[in-house]
This record gives structure tokens, C-alpha cells and sequence, in this order.
């Protein structure tokens, strides 16, 4: 019996090897099948790898005192000493309220329009009319973030800003809101929601391109009216895309860009404008401290990744759509 034993013991790893090797070549097999999907996805493959993953490795700054001129890994460990100051800042929790207030903002106003967007173009009939309506809301999508500032900065001018002049016109008092922190939200999202909206419904439009004209003429031969039409067939539709991209951006909802904001920002609504973001670019590039700046990045991106799982999961368990 013993002997039976020793010699199962002996083939086990072979009939592994052998398994291992029939997987091996049944998955090389299916690769080599699919290489043309394969060598389209290589240029995102080889930006990730380039851009996000090899990078990873300066996040080791950020538990060092980093020293330029000693190089990464030769500065001083001091763990999480650059994390403590942070959190233990007078400015953690302002900062840490202004990003959250903006991005939530952002979400809860950007995030509907283009599907609303996306549900009245698909329901204009082919023609002169949808074209245009298209073309004006995409457009906004191809102004740079700089001159989009230098637009509101100039609109918004107490003196020489249109919006002034209308007020003006009306009989109402001038108002400053490019140095009131109280506007400063609300002008941030909503120059966004115009800018994103119209780009924003092209992927619901491509959803939407999907559904059967059967299922609307049936309905129709019912008696359903075009809003329920929109209701139980359109809305339905692209309920899976709503939840993948509400997933995207709630994954994202510390990871405002800096520009605009900069853009934007002076010492009067320096209150409602300083975000971590905004923070990072000083800390890190305007008063070099490396370490400091990619701790607070950190940070960030930590609280992102577990806002993403989070979600995900959630959605995993509310309905069949998840990223993963």
C-alpha cells in the first residue's frame, strides 16, 4: 500500500505539468486566434504601462524625506510622518470639504444631463434639425480649459462683464461672484455641465442606436404614447451604461483637475477653491516639497480606489452591472 502511495505521489506532478502545459497552449491558441484584438488594444496597454504602472514606484517618495540630489532610494526613511501632518493640518478638513462639495456637486448636476441629452436627440427625427442640435452641444466639448476661464473671467467681470450689463439693463445691483466664495461651486460646475454635457450623451446615443425599431412599433400599435415609449423601452436600455459610468465617476470623485480651478481661483474665493488638487500642484511643483505633495496625492487616490471598490460592490448586489 505504501508503495501505491510513493508512486501516486511521483505521477501527481507530472499530471500537473501536463495540465499546465495543455492550459498553456489552449490559452496561447486563443490569443493567437484573437491577435488582432489583441495588437488593437497594445497602444492603451503600452500607455498604462508607460504612464500609470512604471510610475508607481515614486510613491515610495512619499514615506521618505526625499532628497533631489541623493536620489529616491537612498533618502531617509520616515513612514508616515508626512501623512500625520497632513491629516493633523488646520487645512485638512477645509480641503478635504471643498473637493468633496465640488465633485458632488458635479455628480449630482452633470451626471442626469446628458442622458436627458441623449434621450430628446434620439427622439428628433434624421434631418437639418438633429444635426444642428448636435453640433451646438458637442462643440462647447472642443474649447480649451484656458480659454473657457478667460470666458468667464470675462463675462463674469463686475465692471465690464456681460452678465453685469444684463443685470445692469434690469435694474439690479452688479454682482462679484468671480470674488464671492459663495458662487464659486456653482460657477466651476456649471461652466463644466455646458462644456461636457453635449459630449457626455455620445455614448448614450450609441446605447440607444441599439434598440429595436420593433419594439417601438409595437409599442406604438398599443397605443403606448412617445413618453412611455422613452420610459419602459429607451430608459431601460441604457440603465447598464448609466450604472458603468455613475460607477467611473464616483470611482473618481476626489480627482478634480487643477487647471480650471487654478484658472479660476484668487485670494478673495481662495475659501470655496482650495482643493487637494490645487494643493498638491503648490506643495509639490511651486514650493518643492516632494514627499509632502505626494503623500496628500496618495491619499487621494487611496480614498478613489476604495470608493470605486466600494460601489462596485454595491451595484454587484443591486443589479447585473458591474465593472468587474
Amino acid at each position: 500500500m505504501s508503495d501505491l502511495n510513493q508512486a501516486s505521489a511521483n505521477l501527481a506532478p507530472s499530471i500537473r505539468g501536463g495540465a499546465n502545459k495543455s492550459t498553456f497552449k489552449k490559452k496561447w491558441k486563443q490569443i493567437k486566434n484573437s491577435r488582432q484584438l489583441y495588437l488593437f488594444i497594445l497602444p492603451a496597454f503600452l500607455f498604462f504601462l508607460v504612464f500609470s504602472y512604471i510610475p508607481m514606484y515614486g510613491v515610495i517618495i512619499a514615506f521618505k524625506d526625499y532628497i533631489p540630489s541623493v536620489g529616491i532610494f537612498d533618502s531617509p526613511w520616515v513612514g508616515f510622518k508626512h501623512f500625520e501632518r497632513f491629516f493633523h493640518s488646520y487645512y485638512f478638513w477645509d480641503l478635504l470639504k471643498n473637493t468633496l462639495g465640488i465633485s458632488f456637486y458635479s455628480l449630482i448636476v452633470g451626471f442626469p444631463l446628458p442622458i436627458i441629452l441623449a434621450l430628446a436627440l434620439n427622439e428628433l427625427k434624421d434631418g437639418f434639425g438633429k444635426k444642428f442640435a448636435q453640433t451646438v452641444t458637442y462643440a462647447p466639448n472642443f474649447i480649451s480649459v484656458v480659454v473657457i476661464g478667460g470666458m468667464l473671467i470675462a463675462f463674469l467681470n463686475p465692471s465690464t462683464g456681460i452678465m453685469n450689463h444684463m443685470l445692469d439693463f434690469f435694474g439690479l445691483d452688479r454682482v462679484a461672484v468671480m470674488t464671492d466664495p459663495r458662487w464659486f461651486k456653482t460657477i466651476y460646475v456649471l461652466s463644466g455641465v455646458w462644456q461636457g454635457t453635449g459630449w457626455g450623451s455620445v455614448i448614450y446615443l450609441a446605447a440607444l442606436s441599439g434598440v429595436s425599431s420593433e419594439l417601438h412599433e409595437a409599442a406604438a400599435i398599443d397605443g403606448a404614447t412617445r413618453m412611455q415609449r422613452v420610459w419602459y423601452i429607451n430608459l431601460p436600455t441604457i440603465i447598464p451604461t448609466m450604472v458603468i459610468l455613475l460607477i467611473l465617476n464616483v470611482g473618481s470623485i476626489m480627482n478634480l483637475g487643477y487647471e480650471k480651478i487654478l484658472l479660476l481661483q484668487n485670494p478673495l474665493n481662495m475659501e470655496s477653491s482650495n482643493v487637494i488638487a490645487t494643493f498638491v500642484y503648490k506643495q509639490g511643483l511651486l514650493e518643492a516639497q516632494y514627499s509632502y505633495a505626494t503623500a496628500v496625492g496618495l491619499f487621494n487616490a487611496v480614498i478613489n480606489a476604495v470608493l470605486l471598490i466600494s460601489v462596485n460592490k454595491i451595484t454587484q448586489k443591486l443589479s447585473s452591472s458591474s465593472l468587474w
